[in-house]
């Protein structure tokens, strides 16, 4: 195919066509500024695709070694910065042209027997599945920080909150590994979705499976796939992988705001647990004193933008008949930008929480007496009182401290009498937060022998594959 001005086309279509496309669709069709990170990924697969024509006997086997060797040359021109022209439609016409600049006729022959359909879903999934690889490596250290933090406040005490009231003590490393666990879970999701990722569906050409006998066997293990695509109607125009992705990282997003949402209430001066370093935190424009946690205000703000990335996928795939649809061309960009945004966010927010510095004092005076209220309750069951009972009992007792404006343990013994005779004269231990802890020893408790088995398996799940 030419252009109207006789200069050769590297167009992979058009032949069927008498005149040129409208630059309108040219601009609207051409997706070279998304796709061209796919560069490595095709090279890769094409690579492997050239060597199974030549082991087909579809192509002389000479033929496809100069195919080998030509795409690695095109390899060094990408990875030297060579540029896309304005003809290049895609990241496959790019290197169809760059090949067809370094080997000549031969380079016609690679696009045998395969679609733009399946190489690009090909090329996806091994996008994918090296993003997982790296998301998975950002996610672990920002783990190694928070259980480096979590030894840190293994001896220091702060409320609990539910209902963002203060609800009980509890140790400051079980506070921090309340975080940890949800990327673990992450851990596990961004796994399950490079498993979904690793199904291979190059050989299934446009829609129908390729009429040449391409050892497709041989192309997964040189891929590095798990397993082979069962139908070609589905492997041209499956993105679950993409959508399993992005719900693994809209999720993953959502847990670091929550975590960014504590650091930010903690690090405000009505609590005054924690302050932020130097490094992650910036300064007012106006205001001499202020000091920004911006790193975890946009780490709380990434969820949203992650949130909209995987609704543009799955509003994209709910309205698609089967086989290839030249909407999924837009699949990468929300891919891209979710994979992209957390990269960036993991280790600033691992640096930003590494660097602050804990007010153990001021957490520790945060946890009053009034905290204790359920171990005075557990106090009277110990005692043989139902829990009911005792729930009535410690309420009233609550009430009364209120209106006299002091906490539990400023209320004389004769209001501890009058409240439920089961009270004793060692009922203000009771009201040790220390006692409360230790109350606390089962598995996933805020014991101290508890946490201390909590923080042995972090360690393990850090290093979990």
């Amino acid at each position: 195919m030419t252009t109207g001005e006789g200069a050769p086309s590297h167009k992979l279509w058009g032949g069927r066509f008498s005149s040129g496309p409208s630059p309108l669709l040219e601009a609207v069709n051409r997706s070279i500024g998304v796709d061209v990170r796919l560069w490595p990924f095709d090279i890769q697969l094409s690579q492997a695709w050239a060597e199974s024509l030549g082991a087909a006997g579809v192509i002389p086997a000479a033929e496809s070694r100069v195919l080998v060797a030509g795409l690695d040359a095109v390899r060094r021109r990408l990875e030297a910065g060579v540029a896309p022209g304005p003809a290049d439609e895609d990241i496959h016409t790019l290197i169809d042209r760059l090949l067809h600049e370094e080997v000549g006729e031969p380079a016609s022959r690679l696009h045998t027997g395969r679609s733009r359909n399946d190489q690009v879903a090909t090329a996806t999934r091994l996008w994918t599945l090296d993003a997982c690889r790296r998301l998975d490596g950002a996610v672990r250290g920002l783990q190694e920080v928070m259980v480096r933090t979590a030894e840190r406040l293994e001896d220091a005490l702060l409320p609990a909150y539910t209902h963002l009231q203060r609800a009980q003590p509890v140790s400051g490393a079980h506070w921090m590994l309340s975080h940890f666990w949800p990327l673990a879970r992450d851990r596990r999701r961004l796994a399950a979705a490079a498993a979904g990722a690793g199904v291979m569906p190059l050989g299934s050409g446009a829609v129908a499976g390729s009429a040449f006998p391409v050892p497709r066997e041989f192309l997964r293990e040189r891929l590095g796939f798990a397993a082979l695509s069962p139908n070609s109607i589905d492997a041209v125009a499956d993105r679950d992988f993409v959508a399993e992705t992005l719900f693994a990282l809209t999720l993953l997003a959502t847990h670091l705001s929550r975590l960014a949402e504590d650091m930010i209430l903690f690090g405000s001066g009505e609590f005054g647990f924690l302050r932020f370093g130097d490094a992650f935190s910036t300064g007012s424009s106006m205001m001499p004193q202020k000091r920004n946690p911006d790193v975890f205000e946009i780490a709380r703000g990434s969820a949203a933008r992650l949130l909209g990335d995987l609704t543009t996928v799955l509003a994209t795939l709910k309205g698609l008949p089967s086989g290839y649809n030249k909407d999924l061309q837009d699949d990468k960009r929300p891919l891209f930008d979710g994979v992209d945004t957390m990269l960036l966010v993991l280790p600033a927010a691992a640096g930003a929480l590494d660097e602050v510095t804990f007010d153990t004092a001021r957490m520790r005076a945060a946890v009053s007496a009034g905290l204790m209220a359920t171990d005075l309750a557990d106090y009277l069951v110990d005692r043989g009182v139902t829990f009911r009972d005792a729930h009535g009992a410690v309420g009233r007792l609550v009430r009364e401290a209120e209106a006299a404006g002091v906490e539990l343990d400023g209320l004389p013994p004769a209001s501890f009498a009058a409240a439920h005779p089961g009270f004793g004269a060692d009922v203000r231990d009771a009201l040790k937060p220390e006692r409360s802890l230790a109350r606390r020893e089962l598995p996933g408790g805020t014991g101290p022998a508890a946490v201390r088995e909590q923080l042995a398996a972090a360690r393990a799940a850090i290093s979990a594959a």
